[in-house]
């Protein structure tokens, strides 16, 4: 186990003004309050957390983070406090701490709940301070590195949650050596036969290859030192889960796979990197469409680097990634390399990390999702929004958008703000109309056409890909369904005021506030979702509530109703789907709790004939159809037939002359000389059902043509 000493050395190495007296404190504190404490291994606890720091100093952290790496599981797994950890180290360090402690106390329904809180005050934590993730991370290493002495049923879902979480994190933060790592570790858990496979078939490979690797490094580093071009060259043997990947990916075995080693070419300047480019493509024949620039479009973690792939030496296939140091440390570190270069010799990981890109475009992505309500999908919409390979598009103006494959315009819209999203109604891609569902690719302007006061609809929560598109169309639906409730509750107790012919304006305010309600929103919420009642509002206020409808059937009460709009309409209303009800019907509301109202007919008399017991669920309402001349609503007709070749298609002729759709036929029954058919239709009122009907009665070949009345 590492020294006290020998850990101050070690950041020493890299930072001449290491704070000695706060690594010794944490040390010593860390050391004593994890006392006898053991690992699954039998090794004393404290080498945990001392492991975690020594990952970190070889990141070349700063002291603060070192310090919360040894402090890290003190809050959790002994009686220290968040106030102790204040006092002794400081806030900043007491607030890194807390961010790493789990939540370890939940009653929650499942695993994947637990990992969506956890995940979600992780990142909250990360949204404000950087090294809260960084210390994750290798704490996770660490624990991954172990993982044989944990009991072997919980090693399969700690390696799948390194795998579907913190793997992808790394990767998103540029810390791509952590990330294979972390991937290999996690797939000998998951995928022992295929990864013990794959170990085997390198080693036999790289008996058979011999000095190739050599020759070709020695052959391109000839080539560009003709050329005069410093570069430093090396060569690797791809990882054992990335070769898994591309096998999976491409369906093939592992004796076609031609790129397993890759060579990394490291130059002085950016320039450099096209001429060393240059000299490889004209003295090696390039394979098409392998060539990358990352350095004029990097990935959304910053990686620069230019990719292509060659003929090489003995015609091996050879991958090769140019890039200059200052890139090739992002490529390796991510935000952490900041702390490695000489600009930011003076300032901390979390200043510098703070003016990164890819930062601050976590830190967006983290706000965003962190709304969401439900652990479950909070934890799915992050893995969506994080964890993807990109595609890069562009607005009109030139902005680059970057989205995971598969992304369509909707969640192009919510990448530019939430607002756009919300307010989406249509788009252009390259100049040209294109439905909001296709498909975006690499290159694409991206035209997005808003109308104020639109919002989305719940179906563009199954079309949208990223997680954060999927987060604000829920909580806009939310919003959306809430003041629908609230426009409902008010409707309800009007119009139960107007029964009671009360005619001042009511002192809402006092009745929310006799009620315990906090404002009046949130009363006519209640009242909206049935939660109460509209007369306990008018008691509230001491207007004595006399008996309900009478228990005989429905009967239009008075001349104040709640108006009714159909579809789209801004209350939650919603039609029977047995008893259709068009415009020119009367029509009747029962209130269903928690889901708004649902409109019957009048002739529905028997399946109203339930509800007669329970006067306080009748609604009055009436159509309001202002503004909805072409708005269309499905009925049920049943058509009498001769069997004649062409029948349905001369009825369909006469509906759709009508300017009336077919919904749905089926055909109910079947006789020697006729059918009976049944059709659901969509008309625009009982008059232009009525003028149907009359066409089709006027067919030869119909007998009889009726509505169905359940």
């Amino acid at each position: 186990m590492m020294r006290q000493y020998e850990l101050v050395e070690r950041v020493a190495q890299y930072n001449g003004d290491v704070d000695e007296a706060l690594l010794n404190r944490a040390y010593v504190y860390s050391m004593r309050k994890h006392g006898d404490q053991k690992r699954a291994s039998g090794d004393p606890y404290f080498s945990h957390p001392l492991e975690v720091a020594a990952i970190l100093t070889d990141m070349r952290l700063d002291d603060a983070t070192i310090a919360t790496a040894l402090l890290h599981d003190v809050i959790e797994d002994t009686d220290a406090t968040r106030a102790e950890i204040d006092q002794l180290f400081g806030p900043q360090i007491g607030k890194l701490v807390e961010g790493l402690t789990k939540i370890s106390r939940l009653h929650l329904i499942s695993q994947e709940d637990k990992q969506g809180e956890n995940l979600r005050k992780l990142l909250l934590a990360v949204a404000e301070d950087v090294r809260v993730l960084l210390v994750k991370l290798a704490d996770r290493l660490h624990n991954m590195r172990t993982l044989k002495w944990v009991p072997p049923h919980k090693r399969v879902r700690i390696a799948e949650e390194t795998m579907d979480v913190y793997a992808p994190l790394a990767g998103r933060m540029g810390i791509q050596w952590m990330r294979e790592e972390l991937e290999h570790l996690a797939f000998k858990v998951l995928n022992p036969d295929d990864a013990a496979m794959i170990e085997k078939r390198l080693s036999d490979r790289r008996e058979v290859v011999g000095d190739l690797l050599h020759e070709i490094q020695a052959d391109i580093k000839s080539r560009l030192d003709e050329s005069g071009i410093p570069a430093t060259l090396s060569g690797r043997e791809k990882r054992p889960y990335s070769i898994y990947v591309k096998m999976q990916r491409k369906h093939i075995n592992f004796e076609n796979l031609s790129d397993i080693y890759g060579f990394r070419v490291i130059v002085d300047d950016t320039l450099s990197c096209y001429k060393a480019l240059g000299v490889i493509h004209t003295t090696f024949q390039s394979i098409p469409n392998r060539f990358k620039d990352y350095i004029s479009t990097p990935k959304q973690n910053a990686y620069r680097s230019l990719h292509t792939t060659v003929i090489g030496p003995r015609e091996q296939r050879v991958e090769l990634q140019i890039r200059t140091r200052e890139m090739h440390a992002v490529a390796e570190y991510g935000v952490a390399a900041h702390a490695l270069h000489k600009d930011g010799a003076n300032r901390s990981i979390r200043e510098l990390a703070h003016d990164s890109k890819v930062y601050a475009w976590l830190r967006q992505t983290i706000e965003q999702l962190s709304d969401e309500r439900n652990s479950k999908e909070f934890f799915t919409d992050t893995k969506l929004e994080l964890f993807q390979d990109r595609v890069f598009c562009f607005t009109p103006r030139g902005k680059l958008i970057a989205l995971p494959p598969g992304a369509t315009p909707i969640d192009f819209a919510y990448q530019v703000h939430t607002q756009v999203g919300n307010t989406c109604t249509g788009c252009r891609i390259n100049g040209h109309p294109k439905p909001l569902v296709t498909p975006l690719v690499s290159g694409d302007e991206v035209e997005i056409l808003c109308q104020e006061g639109a919002s989305p609809p719940s179906a563009w929560n199954a079309l949208a890909v990223t997680g954060k598109a999927r987060a604000a169309i829920r909580k806009a639906n939310r919003e959306a369904n809430r003041r629908k409730f609230v426009r409902l509750g008010h409707e309800l107790i009007s119009n139960e005021a107007a029964r009671r012919h009360l005619r001042d304006p009511l002192d809402l305010a006092l009745a929310a506030s006799t009620m315990g309600f906090a404002d009046v929103e949130a009363l006519a919420h209640a009242v909206g979702t049935s939660e109460r009642p509209a007369t306990a509002v008018l008691g509230a206020l001491g207007h004595v509530v006399p008996e309900g409808m009478p228990a005989d059937g429905w009967q239009q009460r008075n001349g104040h109703t709640v108006p009714i709009r159909g579809v789209g309409s801004d209350l939650p209303v919603h039609f029977s789907p047995i008893h259709a009800a068009i415009p020119g019907d009367g029509i009747v509301g029962i209130i269903d709790p928690g889901r708004g109202v649902t409109i019957y007919p009048v002739h529905a008399g028997e399946a109203l004939s339930h509800f007669s017991a329970e006067p306080e669920r009748w609604v009055d309402v009436s159509w309001d159809l202002e503004g909805l001349d072409d708005a269309l609503f499905r009925v049920g007709i049943r058509v009498m037939a001769n069997n004649e070749k062409g029948a349905l298609a001369e009825i369909a002729s006469v509906i759709a002359a009508q300017d009336a759709n077919i919904d749905e036929v089926s055909m109910t029954a079947k006789y020697d000389k006729f059918s009976e058919m049944a059709l659901n239709i969509e008309v625009h009122n009982c008059k232009h059902l009525e003028s149907i009907l009359e066409r089709l009665r006027g067919l030869q070949i119909v007998l009889e043509a009726t509505r169905i009345r359940h």
